[in-house]
């Protein structure tokens, strides 16, 4: 959940180097530099991908760029039919280059050290950045779109599960060895619209994913921020792991999936703001919910770490988890 970033001092000096987030994300080296950082100064246990969501949009002419303190944007919206027909999926070894050399480069500063994690944003996720051509407090052109022209927005997450489904293999294939699928903005649908706008694609682009390279099987993760209502179904479209938010019980969610698939998350990332001997206590509580014997569980926040997170309050987390799992273990 966004392992690297503005909270560590090295991350910014980085990419106060880069001249710019996005021209960071398509230099290879520096991303490089940028997802082996946390690894540096903390006992993880894998690497996370230096990447962007939006750079999938981007690849398909979108136009995308960022503001000072205002975040993503693109210059080209979908908001007339024949951008949305014309729409297509662009060829992540041609327009995404930069990402696959950058998965090589990081597999091979690793020396096979910790797993490397890649991502996608889910179709949805995607398209809400699309449509609206910004963050959105309603996304409200986006779900205007699903319920005034549902065709319009079909055809989006079609192209755009194939670019996904095209992205994430070609990561595979460079060397990462997981991959998670980012569903940001799908707790904001309804019930009814999430399982047509966001999970079937969801579905659709885990049934297309390489699921072993090199003898060794490449684990999948789905997550959406506010799900927690619809487990079941996320854990029925063939995924490995779950990713949960804050806002649920890891040991109500191990009691509703089973063994069906792994569960990853859940602490609430504020409380890394909270002092160190109560961040240990709400990582404990975490671990606890999950019950006796942690096997099944990845330890993540339930979404991502805050710009203004102090690093050593990271220190205690980790710490805190690799002490405390090992008693769990034992159980």
């Amino acid at each position: 959940m966004r392992q690297a970033g503005r909270y560590l001092p090295e991350y910014c000096e980085t990419r106060k180097r880069a001249g710019s987030f996005l021209q960071l994300c398509k230099n290879p080296a520096m991303a490089c530099e940028v997802t082996l950082q946390p690894l540096a100064r903390y006992n993880l246990d894998a690497a996370i991908l230096f990447s962007d969501i939006l750079t999938v949009p981007d690849a398909m002419g979108l136009g995308l760029y960022f503001t000072e303190g205002e975040g993503p944007k693109f210059e080209r919206p979908l908001r007339e039919e024949w951008a949305i027909r014309d729409l297509t999926t662009p060829d992540p070894y041609d327009h995404l280059r930069y990402v696959m050399d950058g998965v090589c480069e990081i597999r091979r500063a690793l020396h096979n050290s910790a797993p490397l994690i890649g991502f996608s944003g889910s179709p949805y996720t995607l398209a809400c950045y699309m449509v609206e051509g910004a963050s959105s407090s309603d996304y409200r052109r986006v779900k205007t779109m699903i319920y005034d022209r549902p065709d319009l927005m079909h055809k989006i997450l079609s192209v755009t599960a194939d670019a996904v489904i095209a992205y994430l293999n070609a990561q595979i294939e460079s060397g990462v060895q997981a991959v998670m699928i980012f569903d940001s903005w799908g707790g904001g649908l309804s019930a009814a619209a999430y399982q047509e706008f966001s999970l079937q694609y969801m579905q659709r682009i885990v049934a297309g994913l390489i699921k072993e390279k090199d003898g060794e099987r490449v684990p999948s993760i789905v997550f959406t921020k506010g799900g927690g209502l619809w487990l079941e179904s996320i854990a029925d479209i063939g995924c490995d792991a779950v990713g949960l938010d804050w806002t649920i019980d890891l040991g109500e969610a191990r009691r509703r999936v089973g063994h069906k698939v792994a569960l990853q998350g859940n602490l609430d990332p504020n409380v890394l703001f909270a002092a160190p001997d109560k961040i240990a206590v709400e990582a404990k509580k975490v671990l606890d919910s999950y019950g006796p014997g942690n096997t099944g569980h990845v330890f993540n926040l339930g979404h991502g770490i805050s710009q203004f997170t102090p690093p050593e309050h990271v220190a205690v987390l980790v710490e805190t988890v690799h002490d405390y799992s090992k008693g769990l273990r034992k159980i």
